[in-house]
Formats: structure tokens, C-alpha cells, sequence
């Protein structure tokens, strides 16, 4: 017994709880846990899990609601991000819906089309495992991570050698339950994972950022590193440790890692402003393959992360520390007709019964601003403005427009700008502007310097954030005539050509006017 203890590796440790076995059920063990492990490489697992009692008190004790401690240094302890890639992995590779694994079959044809975004929905995942569904939600900037690792290890096991197509795969969290609105945004929500709607006004030109980044002393010629960017937050290299000089150092660009880098700015739906509010933006950080999902115009759905961030210009201002926040944007979806006024089974059944009336037109004529009497020939054509025409594509190469424009002539006080003002209150998107206050640029698109990179930024202006909308321009003969002439592409085309300083763009107009 004591040779076989002897010679018998001591990680396995097999003889504290049982000296009295006999040979062959040390024998029998021992071949056991080879099995094991040699399974447990066979599936690609990087870290050999503790088996039978104590990976049973492991899942008992982290799978818990609370955390022992703060949760931003509990979940950085070495056994609960055991707990966390492995309940992640068994997420991915077990999870079912319908009797199909859903995961499975989408990083499959995320790596037949050579991608390295995988869409997890969070309801599946509080479904399966609760806490993690939770201290992603509360801590998403430690745990997104972990999750990328586990299922870029998971696309390499079906598809060996996919870590040379796509060095990193990211897990993208859609359909968080709780929607905030730009302006509600506060401190509550630091760190945290939000879900934000808006419209893009203003979209940069694409970066290289830093990544991961190597230094090199210039006088002994040391390299230091790696060191990873996290946040934009300045490096402190401190003092060589070969020749114990404060440098200088230069970047060794050979084993430097870039990554991709964009900034567009979102700001609140037009029909989703109070009357009588400013509409509030918000800057939202875009990397990876999250680049030119959407431009100027396009109404979009950003889940991310809410941080805050040092400016030095802020706090030169004010004297005193102030952070600028943004949204590090985890998955950005665009909106379209159908998904921005779902209609529910009750909704739709109402609308059924109503075309079989036979004088549906008159009552949508009728209720087109009931409390102002007559005008039916106003009201007829509001009403057909709103609901549209049907666009004409002819096989491709002819397009005419299917939106109708209106333009209301009339004597003072004869309730024109009351029609224009029911039109903004029911219509689903809308931008209400005045001739006299609105400018050319205001109303098709601008060029401008960003303040923070310097650079040449397009900004969308009412005409654009009104895109698959109605515009509505009061007192349109106050207008001037450059400005008016401004409108009539959009007005005949629905596009909107821009040509200054270096940018050449052609945005997209979908809109009615009145």
C-alpha cells in the first residue's frame, strides 16, 4: 500500500478519505479519474472542475441571489468565475426551445458566415440560471468578458481552428427587459446595462484604438507588456526594469493589438418628447463588428453599458471633478415601421372590423381633429397624408415616391397650425419646425468639426431625424427662398445630397411635409 501511495500522483488524493480500500478499488478509482480527465480534455475544457461532493457545494454556495461581500470584488474571486464560464457553457451547449438547441444552431451559422457576434436573448438566460442573468445586468463590464472567452472556446469546438477567422466572438445581450428613457438616465444607472431608444444625429469617422499595447525602452531596449486599455484611463509605465529609467518608450508596433473604434451620438425620438422639452442625446462608444450598424437618420435600439469618463476640458471649466457619460454599446438593433408601434391581437382585430365598414373613409375623415368643424377637404388630405401611398419601384432602375406632401393655404386664424399640431400629437414620429426659425442646415444636414477627435462629422437635421416620419414646417412663407429651395430635393427625391469638406453622403428622406 505504501509503494502504491507512492507512486500514484498526489493531486489525486485518493487515500485521506479511504486507506481502507483494497488494491483494485484503488486501481479502479484511479483509472476513473483518468477517464475523467481525459474527457473533460476532450471537450476542450481548459480548467479540470473539482467532481462529486464539492462541485455540488460549489454550485449550492455561488448560485445564490446575494453575494458574499461587494459584488464587483466577489465576482473577480477565482471560484465564482469558475462557477460563471461553466454555468455559461452549459447554457450555451444545453439550452433548448422547442426540442432545438437554439445556441448550438446559432454558432453554427454564425461560423458558416464567418461572423463574431452571438446574439444571447437575457430572458433565456435568467430562465436558466437567475444569478448570472443578475450580476450580468449589475456588473456587465466584468462578466461580458468571461462570456466572450467561453464562447469563443465553444465556436472552436465545433469549428476547429475558427480562432484564425475570428480572434474574439461577442456575446451580444438583446431584449433587456427594462427600457430607459436618454433623459432618465442618472447615477443609479453607472456600471449598469441599459437599454436606450433614439435616433441617430451624428456619426464619426472610424478609429484605431488601442487595445492591447507593448512598450519599448529606447535606452536598453526592454519590452513592457502587455498592457490592456480599459475606459481610455491613462497608463503610468513607471521606471524600466532592466536599466531603471524613466524612459523614454515607444510603442512596439509589431505585437501591438488595435481595435476598432466609433462614436455616434443618439438622441430622443421626436415623438417621444414631452411638449414644450428640449430633446436630451447621448454619446454611445461602438466597437468591434458594431461599426456602421446604422447611420445619420436611422432610428436605432442600443443596449450597453452606462459608463462615465474623465474630460479634462469639463473640469477646466468648472474648477471641479466632473465625468461626461456614455453608453459602450453592447448591441445596437435598428428599428424598423413594424417593430416601432407593435400592434397587439386586440388592435388588429378592431382594424379588421373596421374595413369591412363600408364608410371607413368618412369616419377617418371625421376624426382627423374632431373638435375643429368642417374643413373636410383639410381633413381628407391630412388623412391621406398620414396613412401614404404606395411606393413604385419600377424592376429596379425607376423609383417613384408613394408619400403624399400637403401644403395648407388659408387666412389667419383659420385653424392651420391647429391641424399641423394634431398631426404631431398623433402621428408616431414627427418633427414640428417653423419657417421663420429654421435655417437650410437645420432642416436637411450639417458639417461640422467634433469637438473631442477634431474631425469633419455629418449631423442629420429635422428633415433626416423625421425619416419614415412626417415633417411639419409652420408658416412656410416666412421661410427664405435659399431655404426653401434647400427642401426640394428631399421634397421630389427623398434624399438629401451632401457635398462639404470631404464628405460626400447621400442620407435617406422618407418623410411627408406639410
Amino acid at each position: 500500500m505504501d509503494a502504491l501511495r507512492r507512486r500514484l500522483p498526489t493531486a489525486l488524493n485518493i487515500f485521506d478519505d479511504a486507506s481502507d480500500l483494497e488494491m483494485d478499488d484503488l486501481q479502479r478509482e484511479f483509472q476513473r479519474r483518468q477517464r475523467e480527465r481525459a474527457q473533460a480534455l476532450e471537450y476542450g475544457l481548459d480548467e479540470i472542475e473539482e467532481e462529486g461532493k464539492e462541485e455540488e457545494e460549489d454550485d449550492r454556495y455561488l448560485d445564490a441571489s446575494e453575494s458574499r461581500g461587494k459584488l464587483h470584488v466577489w465576482i473577480k474571486e477565482p471560484r465564482t468565475i469558475r462557477w460563471i464560464r461553466k454555468s455559461f457553457r452549459k447554457f450555451l451547449i444545453n439550452f433548448q426551445d422547442n426540442g432545438e438547441y437554439v445556441y448550438v444552431n446559432k454558432i453554427h451559422d454564425m461560423c458558416s458566415n464567418n461572423k463574431q457576434s452571438l446574439e444571447v436573448y437575457y430572458n433565456h438566460i435568467s430562465n436558466s440560471f437567475e444569478t448570472l442573468a443578475m450580476w450580468i445586468g449589475f456588473e456587465p463590464a466584468i462578466i461580458l468578458p468571461y462570456l466572450n472567452t467561453v464562447a469563443s472556446e465553444v465556436a472552436n469546438q465545433y469549428f476547429a481552428g475558427y480562432e484564425n477567422i475570428q480572434s474574439e466572438v461577442y456575446v451580444r445581450i438583446r431584449d433587456l427587459p427594462i427600457k430607459d428613457k436618454l433623459r432618465d438616465l442618472r447615477k443609479d444607472n453607472l456600471n449598469h446595462l441599459v437599454r436606450v431608444e433614439g435616433v441617430i444625429t451624428r456619426r464619426s469617422q472610424v478609429f484605431s484604438q488601442l487595445k492591447k499595447v507593448y512598450y519599448e525602452c529606447q535606452k536598453c531596449g526592454e519590452i513592457k507588456g502587455p498592457i490592456l486599455f480599459h475606459n481610455n484611463e491613462p497608463v503610468k509605465l513607471g521606471a524600466c526594469t532592466v536599466c531603471q529609467s524613466n524612459g523614454p518608450f515607444t510603442i512596439e508596433r509589431e505585437n501591438t493589438v488595435y481595435r476598432n473604434y466609433q462614436k455616434i451620438t443618439i438622441q430622443e425620438t421626436p415623438g417621444s418628447v414631452q411638449p414644450g422639452r428640449v430633446p436630451r442625446q447621448k454619446e454611445v462608444i461602438l466597437l468591434g463588428d458594431n461599426i456602421d450598424m446604422a447611420r445619420p437618420g436611422d432610428e436605432v435600439e442600443v443596449t450597453g453599458i452606462y459608463t462615465s469618463r474623465f474630460e479634462y476640458n469639463l473640469n477646466v471649466k468648472h474648477g471641479f471633478p466632473v465625468f461626461s457619460t456614455v453608453i459602450e454599446a453592447n448591441y445596437v438593433k435598428r428599428l424598423r415601421e413594424i417593430e416601432t408601434d407593435e400592434l397587439l391581437e386586440e388592435d388588429k382585430f378592431k382594424i379588421k372590423q373596421l374595413s369591412k365598414r363600408h364608410d371607413i373613409g368618412t369616419l377617418i375623415k371625421n376624426s382627423i381633429a374632431p373638435s375643429i368643424y368642417g374643413h373636410y377637404n383639410v381633413k381628407t388630405a391630412l388623412a391621406l397624408a398620414m396613412f401614404g401611398g404606395e411606393a413604385k419601384d419600377v424592376a429596379g432602375k425607376h423609383r417613384i415616391r408613394g408619400d403624399i406632401n400637403v401644403l395648407v393655404l388659408g387666412d389667419p386664424g383659420t385653424a392651420k397650425s391647429q391641424f399641423l399640431k394634431y398631426v404631431e400629437k398623433t402621428f408616431s414620429r414627427c418633427v414640428y419646425t417653423t419657417g421663420k426659425g429654421a435655417s437650410a442646415v437645420g432642416l436637411t444636414a450639417s458639417v461640422h468639426r467634433d469637438p473631442s477627435t477634431k474631425e469633419w462629422t455629418l449631423e442629420g437635421g429635422a428633415l433626416v431625424l423625421a425619416d419614415k416620419g412626417i415633417c411639419l414646417i409652420d408658416e412656410f412663407d416666412k421661410m427664405n427662398d435659399h431655404d426653401r429651395t434647400s427642401i426640394h430635393e428631399a421634397m421630389e427625391q427623398q434624399t438629401i445630397s451632401i457635398s462639404k469638406a470631404g464628405i460626400i453622403a447621400n442620407l435617406q428622406v422618407r418623410n411627408l411635409f406639410s
